[in-house]
C-alpha cells in the first residue's frame, strides 16, 4: 500500500487529506480521507516539518494500518543526512516502519540527494527524494504513477481533498 497526504492552513487549523492506493500504477484511490488539526504551530523557515509533522501523523493514524510507502509534498532531506527534511522527519518518526518520498514542484537549492523526474508533457520537473528506500526506486515509482500531467494522480488528487478541507472548514 502507498499514500499520498497533503495539507492546506488556515490558521490557527491545518487540513489533512490522504489517498491510500494499491501499487505506484493504481489508476483509482482505495481509501480517500480528510480532517481538521487544531493549534497548528506556525510557520518558521527551515522548521516546516514543525507545523506539518502533527498532521501528517494525524492522517496516518486514521489507517487500520500503515502503508509501505508514505509520498509527502516536501523533501526527504535539506542537504544530507546531516540535514534531515520533512521527509526523513516522517520516517524516523514512523520508527522506519514507513519508507517517505518527497515529491516536491520546486527546487530547494542544497536539497540534496534528489532526483529530477519528467512526468507527462511538462517542461518542469518534480524534484524526489526518499527516506528508506534507495531513491532510484522512488524516483522510478513517481515515473510510473498514473496520470498524464506533471503531478501523478494520487498526489494532484491529495491536493484537492485537503484544500477542498481548507475551504469547508
Amino acid at each position: 500500500m502507498l499514500a499520498c497526504l497533503d495539507v492546506c492552513y488556515r490558521d490557527p487549523f491545518g487540513f489533512g487529506a490522504g489517498v491510500l492506493f494499491e501499487s505506484w500504477e493504481a489508476k483509482s484511490p482505495l481509501r480517500e480521507w480528510t480532517l481538521r488539526v487544531d493549534g497548528v504551530a506556525p510557520y518558521v523557515p527551515g522548521q516546516f516539518y514543525r507545523r506539518e509533522m502533527p498532521c501528517l501523523l494525524r492522517l496516518l493514524e486514521q489507517l487500520p494500518a500503515l502503508p509501505e510507502i508514505v509520498l509527502v509534498d516536501a523533501y526527504a532531506w535539506l542537504g544530507g543526512e546531516a540535514h534531515p527534511g520533512l521527509g526523513a522527519r516522517l520516517h524516523e518518526s514512523l520508527g522506519g516502519r514507513a519508507a517517505v518520498v518527497g515529491v516536491a514542484k520546486t527546487r530547494y537549492r542544497g536539497a540534496e540527494p534528489v532526483e529530477t523526474v519528467k512526468r507527462g508533457r511538462s517542461r518542469s520537473p518534480l524534484y524526489v527524494s526518499a527516506a528508506g528506500m534507495p531513491l532510484a526506486e522512488a524516483a522510478a515509482g513517481v515515473l510510473r504513477m498514473y496520470g498524464r500531467g506533471r503531478l501523478p494522480y494520487m498526489a494532484r488528487r491529495a491536493d484537492v481533498l485537503a484544500r477542498a478541507a481548507e475551504r469547508g472548514g
